[in-house]
C-alpha cells in the first residue's frame, strides 16, 4: 500500500460549521491518495506540527481515524465536527478515510432533502480524483485497515483509535467483530450513535455500496462479550427508537465496554447544522442539546482507557416507560435518566431526540426543541444557579472536559425566563 500526497486543494468534506483554524492551532492538513492491492481511495490527514517554533504545541501520539460518514451521499466527518476541538487542544493526530463506495464513486444517498445521486469524489473533481477507484464496500473493511496502518505509519503514532457515527457507526461494530480479532489494528473504538444492527461484512456479488434502509432491517447484535481493546458507545436519545431503532442491542458495562447514552440528545442536533438549519424545512426547531460536550469527553476518556488504563465513568441508562414504546419523562416532557446535561438538568425549553409527527425523513433525525408546558424556575437567577450546577456535576463526573465548562455555560438561555413584575 501507498500514500500519495496530492496538492494542496478542497477535500470537500461536508460539514455545516465553520472549520477550526487549523494553522493557528499549530496543525496541518494534507490529502492523500491510498493505493492498495484491491483499489485506491482518499484519505484526509491532520495532524499537530512539532518543533522548536511550536513549543507550546502538544504532539500526543494518538491517532484518531474516523470511518466518514456517507449518509448524505458525500463524505462528512461528524466526530471531526463534535471533538475538533478536543483533538486539537490534546494534540491528537486525525485521519478522515473514504472508506464506503457512495463517499468515492458517488450514489444514492440513505438521508437527503432530494434523492438525486451523487457523484462522489469522482464527480465532484474529475481531475483531482482521477486515480480514485473503489471497488464497493465488500473491501470497505480492508480499505480502513489499511489507511490506519499507513498513516500510523507515516506519522509515528503509537495509539490508534478508530470513530465513526451512524451508518459508519454500523460498519465499525462489524469491525469490532470480524476484522479486530483479525487484525489488531486498533487500540479501542468510540462508536457514535449506531443502530441496534451491524453492517454486512460482504455484499453480494455486483452490489458496489450498502444500503442503509436494507441494513436496518436485520436483527440486533450485542458487542462481542470477548473486546480485546475498550469500545465505548454513545447513543444519542433520539437513537434508542424509530429509525436508528438501538434499544434492542442495549448490553450492560464491562472491563472493555461502556455504553453512554445521553438524555436530550438527537442523532443529529443544531450543533452540526449550525446556520444550514433552515434548509432542513423542519417544522420545529431542531434538538439542542449538548452531545457536542459528551463526544469530546468521550474521546479524552477512550484515549485515557487506553494509554492508562482508567476506565470512563459508567452512565446510568435512559429510562423506558413500562409499555416499552417511548421513554419516561418527567413532568416537563424531558427524558428521566441516561447521561445528563446542563439543558435537561435546568431546562428552559423540551429537548428531545424523538421526531416530531409528520416530519420528514432529514427532520427525523434531528429531534426538537420545544417551549416547556410550564415554567421551570421563578427567576433567572434561580436558573441560572441551577444551570451552573448542573454544568459542575456534569465535568466533576467525567462527562464534560474542564476546558469546555465555559463553552457549556454560554449555552444557558436566561432570556427565556419570563420575569412577572
Amino acid at each position: 500500500m501507498t500514500l500519495t500526497p496530492l496538492p494542496p486543494g478542497d477535500h470537500g468534506l461536508l460539514s455545516a460549521r465553520p472549520e477550526p483554524d487549523l494553522a493557528a492551532a499549530g496543525y496541518t492538513e494534507t490529502e492523500y491518495l491510498l493505493t492498495t492491492d484491491a483499489g485506491t481511495t482518499r484519505v484526509v490527514v491532520r495532524r499537530p506540527v512539532a518543533g522548536p517554533d511550536r513549543l507550546d504545541r502538544p504532539v500526543s501520539g494518538t491517532l484518531l481515524v474516523e470511518w466518514l460518514n456517507v449518509s448524505s451521499g458525500s463524505d462528512a466527518a461528524p466526530d471531526w465536527t463534535f471533538a475538533a476541538d478536543e483533538i486539537l487542544r490534546a494534540g491528537h493526530a486525525w485521519a478522515g478515510v473514504s472508506a464506503q463506495h457512495v463517499g468515492a464513486m458517488g450514489g444514492l444517498a440513505a438521508v437527503a432533502i432530494d434523492a438525486a445521486p451523487t457523484g462522489g469524489l469522482r464527480g465532484r473533481d474529475p481531475e483531482r480524483y482521477a486515480a480514485v477507484d473503489h471497488p464497493g464496500d465488500t473491501h470497505s473493511y480492508d480499505l480502513f485497515t489499511a489507511a490506519a496502518d499507513a498513516v500510523r505509519d507515516l506519522l509515528a503514532t503509537d495509539v490508534v483509535l478508530a470513530v465513526g457515527e451512524s451508518q459508519s457507526a454500523a460498519l465499525l461494530t462489524t469491525y469490532v467483530h470480524e476484522v479486530q480479532p483479525r487484525t489488531g489494528t486498533f487500540a479501542g473504538f468510540l462508536i457514535h450513535s449506531r443502530p441496534a444492527v451491524a453492517a454486512p461484512l460482504e455484499l453480494p456479488d455486483g452490489v458496489l455500496a450498502m444500503r442503509m434502509d436494507e441494513m436496518l432491517d436485520g436483527a440486533p447484535v450485542l458487542l462481542r462479550d470477548d473486546l480485546d481493546v475498550p469500545v465505548l458507545v454513545v447513543q444519542a436519545e433520539g437513537d434508542l427508537f424509530d429509525r436508528i431503532g438501538f434499544l434492542p442491542a442495549r448490553q450492560p458495562d464491562t472491563d472493555r465496554f461502556r455504553l453512554w447514552e445521553v438524555a436530550g440528545s438527537a442523532h443529529a442536533d443544531s450543533y452540526v447544522i449550525g446556520d444550514f438549519e433552515s434548509f432542513l424545512g423542519c417544522e420545529v426547531p431542531v434538538n439542542r442539546g449538548q452531545q457536542w460536550a459528551v463526544v469530546r469527553a468521550a474521546v479524552r476518556a477512550l484515549d485515557r482507557w487506553v494509554r492508562d488504563g482508567v476506565a470512563p465513568p459508567s452512565a446510568d441508562r435512559l429510562e423506558i416507560a413500562p409499555d416499552g414504546a417511548d421513554f419516561a419523562r418527567d413532568d416537563h416532557g424531558l427524558v428521566r435518566g441516561g447521561l445528563r446535561t446542563p439543558v435537561v438538568d435546568a431546562p428552559v425549553e423540551v429537548v428531545s431526540g424523538r421526531p416530531w409527527p409528520g416530519a420528514t425523513a432529514a427532520c427525523r433525525l434531528f429531534g426538537s426543541t420545544t417551549p416547556l408546558a410550564a415554567p421551570a424556575f421563578a427567576t433567572r437567577e434561580a436558573y441560572l444557579a441551577a444551570y451552573e450546577a448542573a454544568t459542575d456535576a456534569m465535568v466533576a463526573a467525567g462527562f464534560a472536559c474542564r476546558e469546555d465548562r465555559d463553552a457549556l455555560l454560554a449555552e444557558a438561555r436566561p432570556d427565556l425566563i419570563t420575569v412577572t413584575p
